[in-house]
């Protein structure tokens, strides 16, 4: 498959389960109406192919204009809150999207404005989880950045909130639970009974980094991938392997002796791998939060003597603000940075000229599509063949530019 497009998401032969809502919660309204139009152009096409094999078949609400359900979470002066359903959801297939790091919106509580946390979010999801699930027929949560998904295992006497919050949902009714590039995908392995679908976007960073960049050579002699630490290895192996160049790694010198604001301080970044200089790296991995792990390991690549440098994260928090990135930029440690639009981005971001969105609204819709059917999401949502059909394109056009200019010479 060379991209997602509507003729590969003709299910002739499966109805929906039943009909599809998508209820956005406050935190993620604009993905969610991407969503939505790309799923109403599916099943357009869906519908004229039904018609012209199945006559006569009922439809239940499969051809609309609209998918998305309207509710609301609203507060008391107290900061309590209560989750409402202003439409019946009775019999649906409602598929729930919650953004749990969209730190932008407020609320008000006896007279003084707090901004939103991941818990507050993670309790209005569970709000509209328990006014809807009595009457769905199946509840799914889609939560692109998964909750507490960094709290994922146990080392000292902690909580293990990530598996305690999947533990609740489905306790409460959930039946399937879509998120991506989860820090560590085993913590499904507390809900192993339920749906647990964790996708990953190095297709989408494919896309985004061939639209930028029209002169990449993609070969070990000028491309190479880099995972800024050891946990990033298998993200790093695979989006290597798919564009057939080596990979490298740094990992962190820690002084163990020793605790500053909470860690234990960074000696020196070491670096695994062959050879960067002169070659464009790809540094992938899959949050940028405060960024300084990033941003040392640009400045590393560039003591190197990399030729240019690019980032790739599934999820850009930037939670310390953007003005180090400006910095390095600036000083060329670093050409661009490339996120997905999974998580809020605020307008200062989205004007930086550094930074590139990969566009992840229609795999979304692909994905609700697809589960709405019922159907095996692992054939037709597997990104290798379209990354390796996307990277022959790309080597042809460029092939292609190089005759052209070499004519006009």
């Amino acid at each position: 498959m060379s991209s997602i497009n509507s003729s590969e998401f003709v299910f002739q032969d499966t109805l929906p389960i039943a009909p599809l809502k998508i209820c956005a919660l406050a935190s993620c309204k604009d993905l969610a109406e991407k969503v939505n139009r790309h799923i109403v152009h599916f099943r357009e096409h869906d519908t004229e192919e039904l018609l012209k094999n199945k006559h006569g078949i009922d439809f239940r609400g499969y051809d609309r204009d609209n998918y998305l359900l309207e509710s609301n979470c609203p507060r008391f002066g107290s900061g309590e809150a209560k989750g409402t359903i202003n439409e019946s959801v009775r019999g649906t297939d409602l598929f729930i999207l919650v953004d749990v790091v969209n730190y932008s919106l407020t609320y008000r509580i006896c007279g003084q404005i707090n901004h939103m946390s991941p818990d507050d979010h993670y309790q209005d999801l569970k709000r509209i989880v328990a006014a809807s699930v009595g009457a769905a027929r199946r509840v799914n949560v889609v939560m692109p950045f998964l909750y507490e998904g960094r709290q994922y295992k146990r080392s000292q006497r902690e909580s293990l909130d990530c598996a305690v919050a999947l533990q609740e949902l489905t306790a409460m009714g959930v039946v399937n639970i879509i998120t991506f590039d989860a820090n560590d995908p085993r913590i499904q392995n507390a809900i192993p009974l339920h749906g647990f679908d964790n996708f990953v976007p190095p297709y989408q960073f494919v896309k985004a980094i061939f639209r930028k960049d029209r002169h990449l050579t993609i070969d070990s002699d000028h491309l190479i991938v880099i995972s800024p630490n050891e946990s990033a290895m298998n993200r790093a192996v695979y989006f290597a392997n798919n564009l057939g160049v080596d990979m490298g790694m740094f990992y962190k010198r820690k002084d163990y002796s020793a605790v500053v604001a909470g860690r234990h301080p960074v000696v020196a970044y070491e670096f695994l791998g062959s050879r960067v200089e002169d070659k464009t790296v790809i540094v992938i991995d899959d949050v940028i939060s405060s960024g300084d792990s990033m941003l040392e390991t640009a400045r590393e690549l560039k003591s190197r003597k990399a030729k240019k440098v690019i980032i790739c994260c599934t999820f850009g928090l930037f939670t310390d603000g953007f003005e180090k990135f400006d910095d390095f930029h600036a000083k060329g440690y670093f050409d661009y940075v490339v996120t997905t639009n999974l998580n809020y981005r605020p307008a200062e971001l989205l004007s930086r000229d550094w930074y590139i969105e990969a566009d992840m609204s229609k795999f979304l819709a692909a994905i609700i599509n697809t589960l709405n059917h019922d159907s095996s999401t692992s054939g037709i949502l597997e990104p290798t063949e379209r990354i390796q059909a996307r990277i022959a394109r790309y080597n042809e056009e460029s092939r292609k530019e190089f005759e052209q200019l070499t004519l006009d010479l």
